[in-house]
């Protein structure tokens, strides 16, 4: 059974930091495609960042120079530093694993940058 278990959200002043984790259990994420998206309320879905098995990388130009997606195998862990915080990053963002349409998602982190 895959899960993927976010945590490190919280909320941060506009310009700080935050570090996002998400376990992955079931998967081996060194040889997954691995990624994050968010929601804001009212808002479409997200893609943030992505990294796949090559560990080739993506980001999305809201995030491009702010946000670094990173991986762990050893401990079997996806990261995404964020720093240079905005109150537009403010969202739920989640983990994912795979590519459309066979993606699984985790539960989610809430990250709520004040101004």
């Amino acid at each position: 059974q895959v899960q993927l278990v976010e945590s490190g959200g919280g909320l941060v002043q506009a310009g700080g930091s935050l570090r996002l984790s998400c376990a992955a259990s079931g998967i081996i994420i060194r040889i997954s495609a691995m990624g994050w998206y968010r929601q804001a309320p009212g808002k479409e879905r997200e893609l943030v960042a992505t990294i796949n098995i090559g560990g080739s990388k993506y980001y999305a130009d809201s995030v491009k120079g702010r946000f670094t997606i990173s991986r762990d195998n050893a401990k079997n862990t996806l990261y995404l530093q964020m720093n240079s915080l905005k109150p537009e990053d403010t969202a739920m963002y989640y983990c994912v694993q795979g590519v459309a349409p066979s993606i699984r998602w985790g539960q989610g982190t809430q990250v709520t940058v004040s101004s």
